[in-house]
């Protein structure tokens, strides 16, 4: 079954919070994704700054609040879909 563009932010949101902080690369690998398509979801996910960026060494990402908080409305929403067997 194909995901949808709101299940593909959640999942890649919640490898991120999985993780903590993830370097672009194994993101991409978990979140079963082409890069093109990848580089498509995480630029929007950065420009929405449910992810942050930080760099030392290398590059890593974190979930910043935005991104807890979308997680926690989509979990929210659907239990309530569940719930009604909407």
């Amino acid at each position: 079954m194909k995901r949808n563009k709101l299940e593909i932010i959640r999942d890649i949101l919640k490898i991120v919070q999985e993780n903590r902080t993830i370097r672009p690369t194994p993101l991409l690998r978990k979140s079963n994704l082409s890069s093109s398509r990848f580089k498509e979801y995480y630029t929007e996910i950065l420009e929405k700054k449910f992810v942050k960026e930080s760099y030392g060494k290398n590059k890593e990402i974190t979930l910043d609040e935005k991104g807890v908080r979308y997680l926690e409305k989509y979990t929210a929403i659907i239990s309530f879909i569940d719930e009604f067997e909407l």
